[in-house]
């Protein structure tokens, strides 16, 4: 199975084009896909319903979308009706398998006073893949604050390992006439966490690396793909500036310990040039 994190950048490339298209030609090979920086009501992209543009674009495939921003842009009677126009900002998930069932998660933050700050949300998808149900997350983590990171690792960590005490999305949904959704214990948490690889927030998600041992898969301490199959090169980077001049590893796809040993390969495509980040790639052998 083949699954891709992409941070899309409302669709706008590096040489500054809006083109949806061709971020989908680029990731069409995914069986699974996170997509981060999704907007509706958007001025900057003409306002366009990037949600629905990607449905279209993957016709065949479930979709879910959460938006942790939706704020009103403008308003207008048209026809005698109220029609309001929002500006969305979230994370999506399309699956080729049914998406059973997802929550909005909404991550904690604390306003800035001269910074861009947004509410930031993971998007947690229960998925049956051929091989069993999956838990697959979405996840777009503060850009500004080390420190907000650091709370939202926790929350996001707190979730994802908890997740069958908390009981998901619902339990007992015989009461509404549908089926309980499964409550799988294994996931894969894909996304734009803009942290480095052993910065402290890193640390907190993925655990200190043992001299001897490295980071054995471990509960409460989800797996950095990359960095467990060794494929995360010394000068590898999922960002670049708008000028060229930086680069940085920010993207990510960590697994639960069940699922380390199903890790066939994790790589950034580099020749992708639909955002300014890159897609994430991240392939398990199937049971």
């Amino acid at each position: 199975m083949k699954f891709v994190s992409y941070n899309i950048q409302y669709g706008f490339g590096q040489d500054g084009r809006f083109d949806p298209d061709r971020i989908a030609d680029s990731i069409r090979d995914a069986d699974v896909i996170a997509l981060q920086e999704v907007t509706r009501g958007y001025s900057r992209n003409d306002y366009v319903d990037l949600v629905e543009t990607f449905s279209a674009l993957f016709p065949t495939h479930f979709v879910a979308f959460g938006p942790a921003c939706d704020v009103l842009v403008d308003y207008a009677i048209v026809d005698g009706r109220l029609r309001e126009r929002r500006f969305e900002f979230g994370n999506m998930v399309l699956s080729r398998y049914p998406i059973r069932a997802s929550r909005n998660l909404l991550l904690p933050r604390n306003r800035t006073f001269n910074k861009l700050n947004l509410q930031r949300g993971a998007l947690e998808t229960v998925i049956d893949t051929p091989g069993g149900a999956l838990r697959v997350y979405s996840v777009h983590l503060d850009h500004v604050s080390p420190d907000e990171r650091l709370a939202q690792i926790a929350f996001l960590k707190d979730r994802a390992c908890r997740y069958l005490d908390e009981g998901g999305v619902l339990t007992g949904a015989v009461e509404f006439a549908v089926a309980d959704p499964p409550l799988p214990q294994d996931f894969l948490i894909m996304g734009d966490f803009n942290m480095e690889p052993e910065g402290a927030e890193y640390l907190a998600m993925a655990g200190r690396n043992d001299a001897y041992y490295g980071r054995a898969p471990r509960a409460g301490f989800p797996t950095d793909a990359q960095g467990h199959l060794k494929s995360r090169p010394a000068d590898g980077y999922t960002w670049i500036s708008e000028d060229g001049a930086r680069r940085m590893h920010l993207d990510y796809c960590f697994v639960s310990g069940g699922l380390a040993s199903r890790l066939k390969a994790c790589r950034v495509d580099t020749s992708a040039r639909g955002s300014d980040h890159f897609p994430v790639w991240v392939e398990l052998a199937q049971i």
